[in-house]
């Protein structure tokens, strides 16, 4: 059975975990500039400090002990460590030639301890998602309140960029590729052209989760869609999921993911943060309530996929893993 085979035979069977946030794990190591650079990059000119995809080169241990930790809490999918994987998001750094390099040893390093587990546990096989985040740029928003026809990026620049970025990710092991915290759907679509690109060129057929955010409580994008018109702007591909993650807490979340789970034919995703930030940009929810938050989401079966996002630990994992482990999947509509 091929891993595409056992992903979607996993899916039927039950609700699949996903990993926690990366970030967050990376922060307790408290690495600093030369830590970031290491032995390659220490003579690099500009700073480096915040490239987290930059540690799959310069600390893989640690991206590494990050994926086993997850896993060992219960995830059967891990995101690679890619979330700024594009030139876009690189130029920050001056460090565009990196893209290719830095996404296809992120899919290594994921695929490398997934590969032990399902070995170690063969009923419980674990899958890499290629992680593929918005970028820093918008194509639908222009950053210049005084030029509101002005766009930063065009949508052109944003398929060659994600382009790149899948065709690395699929290299190195992927078995889905993710593209998350969409705020801006015309960058998503950007992405999913290029995956669309690639599947029709090498003839295959990718597993593609979808993950949009809801910023407020308006309950919109920021590009202005609601659930509803994000689902249908993205309902052109033969989708493997779509869902919400980042910006709100797990009970927030609710009524968004209660629309997607309704009108979709797609398994449905959900990874929310910790809650919400509290004054000093930290995340105080528990593992416990959030679980208990989620708990509304497998009563309604609105889900089939759950993990968690900004303030998420594998304690936190661990504790949703063990409560929808008693429930079943979302059935698909056209299974009912």
């Amino acid at each position: 059975m091929t891993n595409s085979e056992q992903l979607y035979k996993a899916l039927s069977d039950r609700i699949l975990i996903l990993d926690g946030a990366m970030g967050t794990m990376l922060q307790r190591y408290k690495f600093e500039e030369e830590d970031y650079r290491g032995d390659r990059f220490k003579d690099w000119e500009y700073p480096v400090k915040g490239n987290n995809d930059l540690l799959s080169l310069t600390q893989p241990q640690a991206i590494e002990e990050v994926h086993k930790k997850y896993l060992e809490a219960g995830a059967d999918i891990i995101e690679t460590n890619t979330f700024s994987g594009t030139t876009i998001a690189m130029a920050d750094y001056h460090m565009e030639d990196l893209v290719y390099e830095l996404n296809y040893e992120s899919a290594k390093i994921a695929r490398k301890v997934c590969d032990e587990y399902t070995v170690v546990n063969p009923d419980k096989p674990r899958f890499v998602a290629g992680s593929i985040g918005p970028t820093n740029r918008t194509a639908s928003l222009s950053p210049d309140v005084n030029d509101p026809g002005y766009r930063a990026i065009t949508f052109e620049e944003l398929r060659v960029a994600y382009k790149q970025q899948c065709e690395a990710l699929l290299e190195g092991g992927s078995d889905i590729l993710l593209v998350e915290t969409i705020f801006d759907t015309l960058n998503a679509k950007a992405a999913l052209f290029a995956i669309d690109e690639i599947q029709e060129e090498k003839g295959i057929k990718i597993p593609i989760m979808v993950s949009g955010t809801i910023t407020d409580a308006s309950g919109r994008t920021l590009s202005g869609q609601t659930a509803e018109a994000f689902l249908i702007s993205v309902s052109h591909l033969n989708l493997l999921s779509v869902g919400f993650n980042c910006a709100l807490g797990a009970n927030q979340l609710t009524p968004y993911l209660e629309t997607l789970a309704h009108h979709s034919d797609f398994y449905i995703s959900a990874y929310p943060n910790a809650g919400l930030p509290n004054a000093f940009g930290k995340y105080d929810e528990t593992p416990e309530d959030m679980a208990g938050q989620i708990k509304e989401y497998v009563e309604k079966g609105l889900i089939n996929i759950i993990g968690g996002c900004c303030g998420t630990t594998p304690d936190h994992i661990k504790a949703i893993a063990d409560l929808v482990a008693q429930y079943p999947p979302r059935k698909l509509r056209e299974l009912i």
